[in-house]
């Protein structure tokens, strides 16, 4: 049952937050530290209340290892919300983070020491095949005018976009890390989700700090979106648009963050990495449809690999078919 909230959590707050985060980038690409402040802001203000009673409450896991959590959770953010600046498209950027089994798989096998059998290997033979695919289509259109930079010319374009996907690259290992790292604490200290959560939110706000200055210029751009009309007992009141996608997105960010924090004091870490996949495939196709974005052939054959091998790798059809002949079982 504690499962089942969990993925439910995961699916209802991380589909939504991907609709509001979209909004955000169409009206400003470069919001995306904003819009990690803000979460990181709300979820550090609610834990201090709910979670640590205003401080009283005692800590089960050392600051010690929370701040090893922090690093790799910040920069882990900071690479994905960078990258939209670089022109890479909201599904591309989707599909490229469903290659999370992949960096889980090879984290596994350098940290853990853990092995797996041929099917495993070609699963992930199809996850990248598709990811390579769906980077490739991409890239061969690029649009100068959306990128945060100024730009001289299509190869100057091209290597930004380059940078982009190195940094997609670099932030899906050093997800996989962290959710390793999760796992061997956990096991360790005990199951504390919702500590864990306050303190890798917490922690990281000094460093915001450091990139004030483009916190600010894009809180402005903000208020000065379109607004949006209420009548509020007797009084008009006009509330910019874009400041009702960031206080949404801040929401749904929380229901999704908690719920995974959750379901990882349950379940594996690969487990969660699944769940996630499944989840940037919902946000995806909500993605295409919703926001009419490009999705050629081509990108819809590397989403297919990518989905394919996700549910190979973690031997679906063995467990649907397991589940299928224990019912002839027993009604025979």
């Amino acid at each position: 049952m504690g499962e089942a909230i969990g993925i439910a959590g995961v699916f209802i707050g991380c589909c939504l937050n991907a609709v509001f985060l979209e909004l955000l980038v169409k009206g400003d690409p470069g919001c995306g530290n904003l819009v990690t402040f803000s979460q990181f802001f709300f979820i550090a203000l609610e834990g201090f209340i709910f979670t640590r009673r205003f401080g009283t409450k005692r800590r089960y896991i050392p600051l010690r290892s929370y701040a090893v959590v922090v690093a790799m959770f910040f920069i882990c953010n900071l690479c994905n919300n960078y990258a939209f600046d670089f022109n890479i498209a909201m599904p591309l950027h989707m599909i490229f983070r469903s290659g999370s089994l992949v960096a889980n798989m090879v984290m596994g096998i350098i940290i853990l020491k853990r092995t797996y059998p041929v099917s495993k290997f070609v699963s992930v033979a199809f996850i990248t095949c598709g990811v390579i695919i769906c980077t490739i289509m991409s890239g061969q259109d690029i649009k100068k005018e959306s990128i945060g930079i100024s730009l001289q010319s299509n190869e100057d374009s091209l290597f930004w976009w380059f940078l982009g996907i190195s940094l997609l690259i670099f932030a899906l290992f050093v997800s996989a890390r962290l959710g390793i790292y999760q796992e061997v604490l956990f096991t360790t200290y005990g199951k504390h989700p919702y500590e864990a959560l306050y303190f890798t939110h917490l922690l990281p706000l000094p460093f915001f700090l450091l990139i004030s200055k483009n916190l600010l210029e894009h809180f402005y751009i903000i208020l000065e979106s379109p607004t949006f009309s209420i009548d509020l007992l007797g009084l008009q009141l006009s509330i910019p648009l874009m400041f009702i996608y960031l206080v949404g997105n801040v929401l749904t960010q929380y229901l999704c963050i908690s719920s995974v924090y959750y379901l990882t004091t349950e379940t594996s870490s690969f487990t969660v990495t699944l769940v996630l996949t499944l989840r940037k495939f919902a946000s995806l196709l909500f993605s295409i449809f919703y926001f009419q974005n490009t999705f050629t052939l081509f990108h819809w054959i590397g989403t297919i690999c990518v989905f394919v091998g996700t549910l190979t790798f973690t031997e679906i059809h063995l467990k649907l078919h397991k589940i299928y002949y224990d019912s002839k079982m027993k009604q025979s």
